[in-house]
C-alpha cells in the first residue's frame, strides 16, 4: 500500500511537516516519488520512520540521525558504525532513565513532605521531626539536619538552621 505524507504522519502521530522536514534534512532516502515529485511511502518504510522517530524522540540531534541512516543505506560496510551510534544512545537513554529515577525519587519525597505537613497543619514540622516518623527511604533528605541537631545536643549550641522548600 502507498501513503501521503498525510497518511504518514497520522499513522505516526507526528505533523505532517515533521516528515517533510526528515525528507528536507535527508533523513529519508528511501522514499520514492511519483513523476509529480509526490513522496509515496510503503508499509516498509514504516520501520525507517520508527527507528528516526525513536532515535530522535531519544534526544539524538538530526544531524546524527543522519549519519546513522547514510549508514544504514550504505549496507553491511557500516556495521560496526551503527552499533557504535545505537550503543552510545542506549547508554544516553540509559543515564537520562538513572537521572528521571532521581527527580522522581525527589518528588515522591516533596509528596510525602506536603502530604505530612498538610496533615500537622504545617511545614516546619520538619524541625522538630525524628527518623522515626519519617519513612526510612526519605532519611536521607533529613540526615544532615539529624547530625547537626546531634551535635548541638552534645555540645550545649543552638542547631544550625536548614530550610526545606
Amino acid at each position: 500500500m502507498v501513503y501521503t505524507v498525510g497518511e504518514i504522519a497520522k499513522k505516526m502521530n507526528v505533523a505532517a511537516s515533521t516528515i517533510r522536514y526528515y525528507d528536507k534534512e535527508g533523513l529519508l532516502p528511501f522514499v520514492e516519488r511519483s513523476e509529480g515529485g509526490i513522496r509515496m511511502f510503503r508499509d516498509e518504510d514504516m520501520e525507517w520512520l520508527l527507528i528516526i522517530d525513536c532515535l530522535k524522540n531519544t534526544g539524538m540531534p538530526i544531524k546524527e540521525i543522519k549519519h546513522f541512516i547514510d549508514c544504514c543505506v550504505e549496507g553491511d560496510s557500516r556495521i560496526d558504525d551503527r552499533l557504535h551510534i545505537i550503543r552510545n544512545q542506549r547508554d544516553r537513554v540509559i543515564k537520562e532513565i538513572e537521572n528521571l529515577k532521581k527527580r522522581l525519587e525527589m518528588l515522591n519525597f516533596k509528596t510525602w513532605y506536603y502530604e505530612e505537613a498538610q496533615r500537622r497543619g504545617t511545614a516546619l514540622f520538619y524541625k522538630t521531626v525524628t527518623p522515626e516518623e519519617v519513612p526510612k527511604k526519605y532519611h536521607s533528605y533529613f540526615e544532615k539536619k539529624w547530625k547537626e541537631d546531634t551535635k548541638a545536643a552534645k555540645t550545649g549550641t543552638k542547631p544550625k538552621q536548614f530550610n526545606m522548600p
